[in-house]
This record gives C-alpha cells, sequence and structure tokens, in this order.
C-alpha cells in the first residue's frame, strides 16, 4: 500500500519538455524528447497505436458502451505527453457512451510541453482538432499541482504536473482504466519502478483494467508485485507484444493512519440537493453540482449575491507566506483554478477581467518578506514575479498621468490575477440550467430518518409564503457567517468581519490604475467610471450599514497605498470627503486558521466521544473513521479571498458528492476539512 506523504514536494514550477522535430518512418515530422531521446508517438501510426494498446486493450468501446453508473468513468495515465492517448479516449467516448454517461481523465506529467508545441505536435490529427483546441486554449502554467480542466460538458481533464509516483500517492480518488505509458523503460527508467505500480494499486477500483506497450521484466514484475494480474496480448505494428490486465482486489487504503477522522464519507445519493446561500459560494458550488446533472434546489433570504458577494467588483487575488504552508498551496491552486474557470465560464470577459494584480510592497519589512517568498517558491513568471519600483510604476500606469506618480516600492506581480464581478457572477451561476432558486430562510435542518444513513434531509424555511418544508437527499451550507447557525455545524467556529468599500465617479481624464494594487488595502482599474477602493476590515462586527469614518480609513488607505493619487483625482476635480463617497458595507465569514471550510459537517459529539482519549495524549489515535452527518457538506469562511478559493473548493465538494477525483491533493483537501477545528481543540482541551 503506497500512502499519500507527509510532505507535499516544493512548491515551484516545472521544467518544461525539451522537444526535437525529427521525421519519423513515413517522412512526416514528430516531437521526440532530447531528455529521454525518445518518440512521443509516430506521426504516422501514433493514434492507431494508441488506439490498440489502451483503447482496446482496456476494452473501452464496450465499457463505455454499457456504463450506467451516475459517477463519471475514470481514466488514469502515467505521463500526458501530448495528451493524444486522452483524445483519442474522448473521441471512443463520445463514440460509444450513451448521453448521460461522463468521463473523468486523469493524468500526470513532470516535463509538461509549452502550449505551442502541444498545438503543434496535435495538429497531426485534424479530426481531433476541435478537441484539441479545447485543450491548448485550457493548458495550465508548468506548476507543480494539480489542474483541472473542462474539455466538454461530459468531460473532464485533471492534469497532475509533477512525478507520477509522488503524483499518484497525492491522488484523492479512484481509477476504472489505467494507460500505463511514459517514454520506454530503457530511455526512463526512474519512472519504472516497485512504487509506481503500487500506487497504481492503491488507487484502483476493484476489476480496475491496464494495458501498457511494454513487455519488460520490471513492469511485469513490479505489476504482480502490486497484484495486477497480466498477460500478454499482441502488440503493434513491430512490437510483438504488450502486457493488459487487472487488478481484482485493490490494497486497502491505508492513508488515514494517523488522521481517521478524515476518512472521507460513503457515497450516497444525490439526485436533489439544497444550496443554502446564494453568495459565492453557495452559487459555485449549485452551478458545480447542476453541471453533474443534479437538481438543485438554491436558497437565500434575498436575491443571488445579496450579501458579501454583492460587490460590483471584487479583486481575484492571494497573498501567499514567504514559507511554504498549506493555506498558501490551497490559495495559489485556488486562483489558478478559478483564472481557467472564469475564461471557460466567460471567454468574453463580460463578469471579469484578467488584467492583473500587483501586490505592493509598502515597506522594507515587506519587501523583505517578499523576496523571501520568491527565493522559497521559483514559480514561473507568468504565474507571480518580482518587479522593482521602477516596474511597479510602469504596470500600475500612473506615471504617465499628471507628471508621474512613481512608487517608492516594488512588490509581486500577479499576471493572471485580475477582477470580478461577484454581483453578476452570482446572478449567472444561480441561473445555471438545472439550478432553481427558493427565496426564504432555512429555520429548521432535520434528518428524515435519523436511524437511516441515506434518509435524506428536510428543510423548514420561512418566505414570503409563509412556512415551507421541502425535502433533498443532500445538503450544502454556504451562508457565510450563518453557516454556523445549525445543530450540526454549531462546533464550526466562524467570525463575521465587516468590510465597507467606497466608491468614487472619477471626473473625466481623472487618472486611474491599470491594474489591481493591493497593498494593507486595495484600488481597482475603474468600471462605468467608478472607482472602488478599500476595504475596511472589523472582526465580530456584523452591521452591514455604510460609515463615514470607514470611507475616510478606505482613503487614509489609498493614501498609503499609492502616495500622492489622491491628490492627483483631487487636481482633476475629484471630491474626495468622506460624506461625499458611495460605498457598501457587507459581512463575511473567517475560520479562526483564515482557512475556508470545504467538506463534509463532522458529527462533532461523536468525535469527542470517539477521539476522546486524544485529550489527553495525542498520540493515541483511534483507528475509528470519523463520523459526519450523511449527505451534509459546508463551504464557508472565505473571507475576502472568496473569488481565489470559492470555485475550488465548489469543485471538491461536488466531487466527494459524485464520487469523483478530486482537484486538489489529499493533504490540501484535508487541509480544508471542516473537522479540523474539532479535533484541534479536543488535543488543546477546549
Amino acid at each position: 500500500m503506497t500512502a499519500a506523504p507527509d510532505h507535499l514536494p516544493p512548491l515551484a514550477g516545472l521544467e518544461s519538455a525539451r522537444l526535437e522535430w525529427r521525421q519519423d518512418d513515413s517522412g512526416e515530422s514528430a516531437p521526440h524528447s532530447s531528455a529521454f531521446d525518445d518518440v512521443y508517438f509516430s506521426r504516422h501510426d501514433g493514434r492507431a497505436e494508441t488506439e490498440h494498446v489502451f483503447l482496446a486493450a482496456n476494452r473501452l468501446p464496450e465499457r463505455f458502451r454499457d456504463w450506467q453508473a451516475p459517477r463519471p468513468f475514470v481514466i488514469g495515465e502515467t505521463g500526458f505527453g501530448t495528451g493524444l492517448n486522452m483524445l483519442c479516449a474522448w473521441a471512443c467516448f463520445d463514440a460509444h457512451a450513451p448521453a448521460g454517461a461522463r468521463l473523468h481523465l486523469v493524468s500526470t506529467e513532470k516535463f509538461p510541453l509549452a502550449r505551442d508545441d502541444l498545438a503543434r505536435a496535435l495538429a497531426a490529427w485534424p479530426d481531433l482538432a476541435e478537441r484539441a483546441a479545447a485543450l491548448v486554449a485550457q493548458w495550465p502554467e508548468p506548476v507543480a499541482g494539480v489542474h483541472r480542466l473542462w474539455l466538454d460538458e461530459r468531460v473532464t481533464l485533471d492534469l497532475h504536473f509533477g512525478d507520477t509516483t509522488e503524483r499518484l500517492a497525492l491522488l484523492d480518488g479512484a481509477v476504472d482504466a489505467w494507460f500505463l505509458d511514459g517514454f520506454a523503460p530503457s530511455k526512463n527508467p526512474e519512472m519504472w519502478h516497485d512504487a509506481l505500480f503500487a500506487a497504481m494499486a492503491s488507487r484502483s477500483r476493484p476489476g480496475a483494467t491496464f494495458a501498457t506497450f511494454t513487455c519488460a521484466g520490471v513492469v511485469k514484475r513490479g505489476l504482480r508485485a502490486a497484484g495486477f494480474a497480466w498477460r500478454k496480448v499482441p502488440g503493434f505494428g513491430r512490437k510483438r507484444e504488450m502486457l493488459a490486465g487487472e487488478i481484482e482486489t485493490p490494497p486497502a487504503d491505508e492513508r488515514r493512519g494517523s488522521t481517521p477522522w478524515l476518512t472521507p464519507p460513503a457515497v450516497q445519493t444525490a439526485r436533489r440537493v439544497a444550496v443554502i446561500g446564494a453568495g459565492l459560494a453557495g452559487t459555485t458550488v449549485a452551478a458545480a453540482l447542476a453541471r453533474r446533472g443534479v437538481a438543485v434546489t438554491l436558497i437565500d433570504r434575498e436575491a443571488p449575491g445579496a450579501g458579501a458577494s454583492g460587490n460590483a467588483q471584487g479583486a481575484l487575488y492571494v497573498k501567499l507566506a514567504a514559507d511554504t504552508n498549506l493555506q498558501s498551496r490551497t490559495y495559489l491552486s485556488g486562483l489558478l483554478h478559478s483564472r481557467r474557470w472564469l475564461e471557460a465560464l466567460d471567454p468574453d470577459h463580460a463578469l471579469w477581467s484578467p488584467g492583473g494584480v500587483l501586490q505592493l510592497a509598502t515597506g522594507e519589512r515587506e519587501t523583505r518578506r517578499q523576496a523571501r517568498f520568491l527565493a522559497n517558491h521559483p514559480l514561473p513568471a507568468s504565474v507571480v514575479r518580482g518587479v522593482d519600483a521602477e516596474e511597479a510604476t510602469r504596470l500600475v500606469g500612473l506615471d504617465l498621468l499628471h507628471g508621474g506618480l512613481g512608487l517608492s516600492h516594488g512588490g509581486l506581480d500577479y499576471p493572471l490575477a485580475g477582477w470580478v464581478r461577484p454581483d453578476a457572477l452570482c446572478r449567472r451561476l444561480a441561473a445555471s440550467d438545472g439550478v432553481s432558486a427558493y427565496r426564504g430562510e432555512v429555520r429548521e435542518l432535520s434528518p428524515i430518518a435519523e436511524d437511516d444513513e441515506n434518509g435524506g434531509w428536510r428543510l423548514t424555511l420561512a418566505g414570503d409564503g409563509g412556512t415551507d418544508t421541502i425535502e433533498v437527499d443532500q445538503v450544502v451550507i454556504a451562508a457565510a457567517s450563518a453557516s454556523s447557525g445549525f445543530a450540526q455545524t454549531a462546533a464550526l467556529p466562524l467570525q463575521p468581519v465587516r468590510g465597507q468599500i467606497s466608491r468614487l465617479t472619477l471626473p473625466q481624464g481623472a487618472p486611474a490604475p491599470a491594474r489591481v494594487v493591493c497593498a494593507g488595502g486595495y484600488v481597482m482599474p475603474p468600471i462605468d467610471g467608478t472607482l472602488t477602493f478599500g476595504a475596511s476590515f472589523a472582526p465580530n462586527d456584523a452591521d452591514a450599514t455604510t460609515r463615514e469614518a470607514d470611507h475616510a480609513f478606505n482613503l487614509a488607505e489609498l493614501e498609503r497605498t499609492l502616495p500622492g493619487y489622491a491628490a492627483a483625482l483631487a487636481e482633476a476635480g475629484a471630491d474626495l470627503s468622506p460624506e461625499a463617497l458611495d460605498g457598501r458595507a457587507a459581512v463575511r465569514a473567517a475560520s479562526p486558521d483564515k482557512s475556508p471550510y470545504a467538506g463534509p459537517v463532522p458529527d462533532a459529539e461523536a468525535w469527542r466521544r470517539d477521539y476522546a482519549a486524544m485529550a489527553k495524549d495525542a498520540t493515541l489515535i483511534p483507528a475509528t473513521p470519523g463520523r459526519h452527518h450523511p449527505g451534509l457538506w459546508i463551504s464557508a469562511a472565505h473571507g475576502s479571498r472568496g473569488l481565489a478559493s470559492a470555485p475550488l473548493c465548489a469543485e471538491l465538494i461536488a466531487s466527494r458528492i459524485c464520487d469523483e477525483p478530486l482537484p486538489l491533493e489529499a493533504p490540501l483537501a484535508d487541509h480544508l476539512h471542516p473537522g479540523r477545528r474539532v479535533i484541534r481543540d479536543l488535543i488543546r482541551g477546549q
């Protein structure tokens, strides 16, 4: 059994594949790996080889044809390469699978191709052009981690960038069929070892099949030792033989030995799901479930986006720790996820702008912190890069206006970040096919049958038409600070945090920043002639009325962020008195450790009983799996960075509900688990 490693690999950019384009046997140009001195495929017969080795040997046409499960069919691959195998599997799925079926592809890659090389390689097959374009359009930056792509309404691809064995050990999900691919064992011996086969076995469903082009002894021995039965079958072309087979009984999952409370709950029926809360957390969950064919009832006391997600403009940004931690990893994954998700949802940029974010250093201490961050995280410049004061000034764009407004410090530039219209985004998501809205307040949440783990939930609601009840299979609570107001969630601490933004109608010709600038506060490029800046921060304050004092605070923060900018605005004719500003106040929710809650709701009373021994000795860990309220989930505590966390958390919850591989490494999913605070308090005797 291969458990997930205790520590994640370094958070860093990956080396892109080094290619040469050589003529193959047919005289056509094909990609050749300089590092491994091996071909990715033959342009002449590469597709035919894929169909013979991986599709036919895994019996995919007939398995797709007969697929009736509500969950997707999952293919795992060791070595994405050019993506040819996965595109062929997608084409086979479209040709044979019934209309209601879904396909989930999971592939690892240590040396991802550059986008242009990927497009060139796949251009060899014009009939795959539409599918290749969908892949190339969403091709992620070469950053270690999980990158989820939505190839179409029925097909999802998770690219796990990094070492194959390491990536599979971090995978939270199970596979139905394996494409055991990669450069030949003689060319790439570091990949083909026992730990790889053990990781495959641990992430296999009962009866999972595999196929591979090689018959090398190291492969046969490793597969057999891991529990796979193999047989030789006719190979392709000049390769006389290849291997295919299956695993009957995968080894037990031992990854929860030190954290049994994080054992995922059993999969349950999810035809009808209620989502409580129509802000960003709730509408992203609703849309994610509806995309999977689940009927969603979206419940809110007001309209979608009426609460803390109701601003006309919000920053899509992160602030990452100088030293790597799980929270920073999660937020960076969320930022990259949100960028791809928004581009797929709204390619015309009606709801958002990918204009970049400058995280400005306003003093020497922050400058040193940012330098330490860059030294610890060698990420691609396309993701984050350090800029000096001159470059920062140019990026903001204010050096060209009113005689110049030079910054005294540089900062971190996030080219993939930007700003979003959260209110409009919530309305768009709430209008997704399969989502029905209910305006009311949930007064009571109770299981339909206390002794039935699949009994569903009854919601008692008070709305415009009086009291009503609805019954659903599962429930997702996404109601910000009100999320802990139910009996089942009372053990999850949530802190209300009041924040107020200020808005200024800009006079004609007034200077404006070209991208979002964040420091102590933030200021965004104007939309519809209005400049938005702020925001005040008041923990344990749930008053959502605007205050002149907060406008004054925001003006002072604007001056600290961009010294001299307020004077330039006044020179252009803007009235910057606090009483003249427009604004909006809202109450967000935060957890004590400032990471979101995303996952199943723990049965806190049962946890306190089951793990009581840990209160005296934290090393006394019972083997009892954590008990959860069946079919009850939460997405909350997104604070001021919900645009970078809520969409990814929505995918995490929807993937759990629908029995899919997760869009995050297992340790990051564990980091977001709502029960983490229950265990922490238990150990500390609180």
